[in-house]
């Protein structure tokens, strides 16, 4: 028998499993939370710059309508 056949090595591969996953899980999470976050501020600069963009054309009709 081999150093990684006994039982012992066994429940200590199943407890690296059941770590990795639930740290894959957690990892998952946390992405699909700053995920979130980053849609929320892309869609907030994109309505920012909408903005800066409709102030700068009305602030150019104004010199051309003089």
């Amino acid at each position: 028998m081999g150093v990684h056949d006994g039982p012992e090595y066994a429940a200590f591969e199943d407890q690296v499993l059941y770590l990795k996953h639930n740290l894959n899980a957690q990892a998952i999470g946390a992405l699909e939370t700053e995920l979130g976050k980053i849609r929320s501020d892309v869609d907030s600069l994109i309505r920012n710059m909408e903005a800066s963009i409709a102030e700068s054309e009305a602030f150019i009709r104004r010199f051309r309508d003089q």
